[in-house]
């Protein structure tokens, strides 16, 4: 089994995180790496904050699972946790990425760059269609942080994104999602352009 560590917004996912771990134990599907990442000094520099957060979080991971509802985008400790997961440092490798969408914030739509996802996970769709176009993208998946929607344009990080529906049904899906995430990571190309967030914000919040 494969070490994953959960990325999600603590307030309003965690019952699904717990329900994520529920799942886990009745089937086994990985080696949970999470932990509660506590305080992390917002007035470091960007630099030292992923430093901490790979060091003392993810180090231990291969696969990051990334929650994601509807406020999940703009939380820093999400940002700075797919950033340090997609760094390839010396000392820690990067991971591979498995996006759910939670209940609330499910797409239409949904993104498969591995062979075996298409065959077992959409059995159905007979056609898939590439887009490389960010509108596109932000129209399908309103709630992805914009990190993962960098990486999807790119269409380099093999990043798959599902909803947690597809999981409720069979969890053997979230297995396979996990597995193709991890013997993919070392061959991902990740765009680290985006600069770290240094704060939670909501435009749609006043």
């Amino acid at each position: 089994m494969n070490r994953v560590f959960i990325s999600y917004h603590h307030k309003n996912e965690n019952h699904l995180k717990e329900e994520l771990l529920r799942l886990n134990r009745e089937h086994n599907l990985f080696i949970d790496c999470s932990v509660s990442t506590g305080d992390v000094d917002e007035n470091m520099e960007p630099q030292a904050i992923r430093q901490t957060i790979r060091r003392n979080y993810l180090s231990g991971s291969t696969v990051l699972l990334l929650l994601v509802g509807r406020e999940t985008k703009y939380r820093k400790h999400v940002d700075w946790e797919l950033y340090s997961s997609m760094y390839n440092g010396t000392t820690f490798g990067k991971s591979g990425v498995v996006v759910l969408h939670a209940p609330d914030s499910e797409s239409d739509y949904f993104t498969a760059p591995f062979d075996e996802v298409k065959r077992t996970v959409y059995p159905g769709v007979s056609s898939w269609t590439s887009i490389s176009d960010r509108q596109e993208y932000e129209r399908r998946y309103p709630h992805l942080p914009d990190r993962i929607i960098d990486n999807l344009v790119k269409g380099k990080g093999k990043i798959s994104v599902t909803n947690w529906s597809k999981i409720a049904e069979d969890p053997e899906r979230l297995r396979l999602l996990i597995d193709c995430a991890h013997n993919s990571r070392g061959q991902c190309e990740y765009d680290m352009s985006r600069g770290m967030r240094m704060r939670d914000h909501n435009p749609s919040i006043f």
